[in-house]
């Protein structure tokens, strides 16, 4: 059953993988967000969550990020590739524009932020920079001639479910932000206390309000500009798949991701 690879998206990537089965990892907390269904991509073998549920029942604030990413690590999962919708915060960069940021402003609150919480034990990870370098690199090799993705740029990750307000959208652009989000955190920064390497690809499906005179978007929609792209992101992630650095679980290779938790003692063992 084990992968080397996980994706953390949406339901339409059900059909991305061959050969699939699924498998429901325990975790200490809770049940992950769907079963997850492991199978082969461009010669990889390869494990889905959708994080918002089978359904999409979960919305940004509910998804049990800490257990999609355990019960990731618990079949093998050492590389993560996380897409996700977002708002354009920059007029130039307009719907069905591919960014792959390379920092991260967590505006969210109330979620559960670390797996280490309440163990007896305090662990400080390392949070400089909090994408792979490896992941991002093998996502940006992986453009062709449709989807030529934005090298660098920050995700403001708010907390939902309701989109920002004008004032909010300017003051993201105003403090740096590229692109605004809901699911961004704390799914990095869990990873990164797992040791795993995190990666996330954005599908900008609108201007942000308050951007460009931008309006208010909706729900319906941002899913279809998603949809309308979801074959595109496929293309993107399989050639990125099949360039991804091995990430066998007792090799932590030259990358400082998996060097997180050198040298710390932990409260308790990792899967």
């Amino acid at each position: 059953m084990d992968a080397e690879i996980g994706i953390i998206g949406g339901t339409g990537f059900y059909q991305f993988l061959s050969n699939a089965t699924t498998v429901l990892p325990s975790t200490p907390f809770g049940p992950p967000s769907a079963p997850l269904t492991i199978g082969d991509v461009a010669g990889r073998r390869v494990a889905f969550v959708p994080r918002h549920g089978q359904r999409h029942q979960f919305p940004p604030h509910r998804v049990n990020y800490r257990a999609n990413l355990w019960a990731l690590r618990s079949v093998g999962v050492r590389q993560v590739i996380a897409p996700a919708a977002v708002g354009s915060l920059r007029p130039e960069l307009g719907p069905g524009t591919f960014v792959v940021p390379d920092q991260v402003i967590d505006r969210t609150w109330g979620r559960k932020h670390t797996v280490y919480h309440g163990k007896g034990q305090v662990v400080h990870v390392g949070f400089a920079d909090p994408y792979c370098p490896r992941g991002r690199a093998a996502v940006l090799g992986a453009a062709d001639a449709d989807v030529r993705p934005v090298d660098g740029g920050t995700l403001v990750v708010i907390n939902g479910p309701r989109f920002s307000t004008k004032a909010e959208s300017r003051w993201h652009a105003a403090s740096g932000g590229t692109v605004v989000g809901m699911t961004g955190m704390p799914e990095a920064s869990v990873a990164r206390e797992l040791a795993m390497c995190f990666t996330t690809v954005c599908l900008v499906t609108d201007h942000d309000a308050g951007v460009d005179g931008g309006e208010a978007v909706t729900h319906a929609e941002v899913l279809a500009q998603f949809g309308g792209n979801i074959e595109r992101m496929k293309a993107l992630l399989k050639r990125t798949i099949a360039a991804m650095p091995g990430s066998e679980p007792d090799s932590r290779a030259s990358c400082a991701c998996r060097r997180a938790l050198d040298g710390q003692p932990l409260p308790f063992e990792l899967p």
